[in-house]
This record gives C-alpha cells, structure tokens and sequence, in this order.
C-alpha cells in the first residue's frame, strides 16, 4: 500500500476512534437494549413529552452506531481490495478503492465533526441575525453579502431558510436582517459565527478605486423548542406596531403590520415584519424566547459567554475572522488561524472548514489536526 493511502486510512481509523469515544462505543448496543425495551413498554406513551425524549435519544444512538459502522466496514473493504489488487496487480482495483477511501476520510472527518454537536440546542434550529456596522453604503453591502453567503451554506446543507426581517439600505445592501433556519444541528453549525466580520477590497462605490475596509456583525441563537420552557412576564416587554420598509412596488407593505418587541430587564430588541400582524407577534414572541434562552446558556457556558461579549462593536479590535478580496485574496479566521485563497467558494457559502475547526476548537481547545496527532 503506497504511504499517502496508509496515511489516508490512519486518518480515518483516529475519526472512527474519536467517534468510539463519543458514543461509548463499549455501552452502546446494552443501552440500545435499554432503548428497545423501555419503548415496548405499553404505558410509553402516557407521557407524551418523555416518550419523545426518549425517541429522540434512541435515533440519536441508532444513528451513531450506524455511521461507526457503515465507515468501519467501508474501511475494511476497500483496504482488501487494494491488498488484493495489489497482489494480482490489477492497478484499476487498487485505484478504484483509493479513490473510495479518499471519499470516505472527507465523510468520516464530517462524522467526527457532527459527532461533537451534542450541546444543550445544537440540535436546534436557529435565527440568524446580520447587522452592518459603521461605515454606510460599504456595510450594507457587505452585511448584504454575507446574508448571501449564509444562505447559500444553509441550502447546501439542506435546511430551511426564511427571512423574518429585513432593513434595506439607504442606497444598497441591508441595514440588517434576521433569518430563521431550520435543519438538524443548524444552531451546532452556525454558532460559532457570531462576531464581527470584517471585509477589505476595493470598494465599487468609490469612483478613485481605493480601498476599503468594512465591518458588519453576526449574530446566532437556537430556536427554543416545545420542550423548553421559558417565562415572559407581559409587564416587563413593551410591543409595538409600525410599517415595514421595503424596496417599494407593488409589494410594498402598506399596513402598520410589523411588529417590535423590547424586553425591558435586559434590552433586547426583536423585529418581525410579515403580512399578518398576528403572525409578526407570534414570530417576534418566540425569537424574544429564544434570545433569552440563549443568555441562560451564555451564563452556563463561560465560553460561550466570552465569545459573544467578545463580538463587541462591529469595527477594528472585535472581528472573528478577515475577507481579504484586494490586494491578495485570502479568507482567514482570527480564532483558528484556519485560511483559505478561494475567497470565491467562501463566499458562496463553503464555509464547513471554517465552522468544522472552530467547532473541534471549542471542545478540546485544540485544533483537530492536533487532536488527531495525538496517540
């Protein structure tokens, strides 16, 4: 076996290990017993809400064992018949399988990832909040551009996504807006994107062709679910109607349908701007809940907490990562060090590297390469 297949095949032996230990690997077919027999139980259901729990553990284990065992086997096939190849000399094989096994190291290094999504509401959907910072029409643009980038990542993954508000710029891009994407492991993903973003190129709008520097801020935290309880006490938020700004038309919304929830004790400003009014309090309600959801999960996780406090103003000192489009290009995040030149793929939403390392960061305070160099 060539050195780079052997190498190939350690990586995904270490992802196959770190998901082992993730799992229990040595627990897991008597707790999926436990599992199977607790759901045979007639009186389940008497108690819907745990009874769903308790599904959602048991597929969250069956899933895991499936996937460390769906690899492992491809692993071992493939490694045969590049032995077999090998020793008959039939090159096609042996390529056949290598190409196998490098696909398979990109969906074991995924899984490892995956694996580590396993806080309190990383399973949850999300909201998605993008603000531009100082700087006018540059911000706007560029809080536009990373709207873009979110949304084409989320439809690459699969997920839901839908506008809940959205602030049009004076002479182009946003002010701001606020998405809610719905998928498995939506807010695992994208949380470690809140911060400020920090864009420099030169700027379409300056007619001397000079370059510029941009900031706008991101902001993510999960959609609490049914089963999730949080209390609001009507005396402490003020609501208020108003008319959605647009770009104008015959779409535009001529009634004082939008809808604004401030939350006296900690500030929090939540905005929704459909067509039903009744619709926008139900949407703002629950984005409000989950904002405050989010602060007792800041309070649990120290970590957590110093990130988002570290988000800070949208402008120089409290940037997360750098878009560099002139005078190189390079897409670099200030937490990881993880860089890439295609600035291009980034901003069409390729952004699983960046949220993959800082995710691997997060749990072992190490990068994975790292994690994974250790015996």
């Amino acid at each position: 076996m060539r050195a780079e297949t052997q190498n190939i095949v350690t990586e995904i032996e270490k992802s196959l290990e770190l998901l082992a230990q993730r799992m229990d690997h040595e627990t897991a077919a008597y707790r999926l017993e436990e599992f199977n027999a607790r759901v045979e139980d007639p009186n389940l259901w008497d108690d819907p809400e745990a009874a769903q729990k308790l599904m959602r553990e048991r597929q969250t284990l069956v899933d895991a064992m499936d996937t460390f065992n769906s690899i492992k086997t491809d692993l071992t096939d493939n490694v045969e018949l590049i032995e077999l190849g090998e020793m008959e000399e039939d090159e096609e094989v042996v390529k056949d399988a290598e190409e196998a096994l490098a696909t398979l190291r990109e969906k074991a290094a995924e899984k490892e990832l995956e694996a580590l999504l396993d806080g309190e509401a990383d399973s949850n959907d999300t909201f998605l909040e993008i603000n531009a910072g100082a700087g006018g029409t540059e911000s706007c643009d560029w809080a536009s551009m990373l709207a873009r980038m979110y949304v084409r990542w989320a439809e690459k993954k699969g997920y839901k996504v839908e506008l809940q508000s959205e602030s049009a710029g004076d002479e182009a891009g946003i002010k701001s807006a606020a998405y809610k994407i719905s998928g498995h492991n939506a807010y695992g993903w994208l949380k470690s994107e809140s911060g400020v973003h920090r864009l420099v190129r030169i700027s379409p709008y300056d007619s001397a062709a000079k370059r510029h520097t941009s900031f706008s801020s991101v902001w993510v935290y999960p959609v609490v679910d049914d089963n999730i309880e949080i209390e609001v006490n009507p005396a402490d938020i003020r609501i208020d109607t108003y008319r959605s700004s647009g770009a104008g038309g015959q779409h535009v919304n001529t009634t004082d349908s939008a809808v604004r929830i401030t939350h006296n004790p900690t500030g929090i400003v939540v905005t929704s701007s459909e067509k039903s009014q009744h619709q926008n309090r139900d949407i703002a309600m629950k984005a409000l809940k989950s904002r405050l959801y989010q602060m007792e999960l800041d309070r649990r996780n120290a970590d957590i907490n110093a990130a988002h406090e570290a988000k800070g103003d949208a402008g120089w000192g409290n940037q997360i990562r750098s878009y560099v489009l002139q005078p190189y290009q390079m897409v670099k995040d200030l937490r990881t060090n993880f860089e890439t030149s295609d600035t291009k793929g980034v901003l069409d939403g390729d952004l699983d590297g960046f949220m993959g390392a800082t995710l691997a960061m997060d749990v072992s305070g190490k990068s994975r390469a790292e994690a994974q160099g250790e015996d």
